[in-house]
């Protein structure tokens, strides 16, 4: 490895981190916001899909046009996939607590595998259906506590479908490899914007209300978007999601420092089931991928 790439490997580990960092700040936020969960999710889109597509503007410069005209049905389809993943994935926090919304999210790399296995032929390894298996035991176990808690039980089923939407758009995007990353993110944002705008009260939401979804917005979508869109062109695949991984501890542990939002008995059994399935998974590929490309065929 020369020095240049050791460079741009380093920097990508602190894109990574960062990108991890900002989108674990998605539990705080949502806690110390007092609108409602339409209202802050319409402000919430448009402004960050507004920041996403000028930072779009201000790196293709002269190619904005062209890269838009590019833009076909898998575009159109990601923007779907992720919107509904930002209204399902802010709602399951809403409804339930934060780390049971974050232990079910833990299992979308398996997900993944399974529908990328279904719809185009990707098959998984043996490593991925090992902890595909372990991981859903753990969920199994954590969602235990939910009999007789509408409301978490409805938290834990929309965390289910923001797993299955962020995995379907993986998929999508695997499969349309030329699929223009960050306008697409940036119109699933003005998307979510407009599918909530019918339910939302936008005018009622008080000043600071206001600017703490601004700051949401900003920081923890659109600035979380930005640095993993920059890690993942400098990191191989698999080092790129050990790092955004860390979103998945660190989002309930902020909530548990700041808030003392305690999670339930069942989380801390069934959570670190999932997320010693998920880094066992991670750390097992990065280090195979390691070290097929250190002895290559002959």
């Amino acid at each position: 490895m020369t020095l240049d790439d050791q460079r741009q490997y380093r920097l990508g580990v602190a894109f990574g981190a960062i990108s991890a960092l900002a989108w674990s700040s998605s539990g705080l936020f949502i806690r110390h916001i007092g609108a409602d969960l339409m209202t802050m999710l319409f402000w919430r889109g448009l402004f960050s899909g507004t920041c996403v597509f000028l930072v779009f503007v201000y790196l293709e410069r002269g190619r904005v046009l062209s890269i838009l005209r590019r833009m076909g049905w898998p575009s159109v389809w990601t923007m779907i996939f992720s919107a509904t993943s930002m209204i399902t994935g802010i709602g399951s926090m809403y409804y339930t607590a934060i780390a049971d919304a974050m232990v079910i999210y833990a299992t979308v790399p398996f997900v993944t595998a399974a529908l990328a296995f279904v719809f185009i032929g990707e098959r998984p390894s043996r490593s991925t259906l090992v902890a595909s298996g372990v991981a859903l035991v753990g969920v199994l176990v954590m969602l235990t506590d939910g009999h007789g808690e509408g409301g978490g039980l409805f938290g834990k089923f929309l965390a289910a479908i923001m797993t299955l939407s962020v995995a379907a758009m993986a998929t999508l995007m695997r499969k349309h490899r030329d699929v223009p990353m960050l306008p697409a993110m940036a119109g699933s944002a003005w998307l979510c914007s407009l599918v909530t705008f019918w339910f939302a009260a936008p005018l009622t939401v008080s000043a600071v209300d206001l600017k703490l979804i601004i700051v949401f917005a900003i920081v923890q979508n659109a600035m979380g978007l930005i640095f993993y869109t920059a890690s993942t062109r400098r990191l191989p695949a698999a080092d790129a999601s050990l790092l955004t991984a860390l979103e998945v501890p660190l989002t309930p542990l902020w909530v548990w420092l700041v808030l003392n939002e305690v999670p339930s008995p069942a989380t801390l059994i069934g959570g670190p089931i999932v997320l010693a399935a998920l880094f066992g998974h991670i750390v097992y590929e990065v280090q195979r991928n390691r070290a097929t490309s250190s002895h290559p065929p002959l």
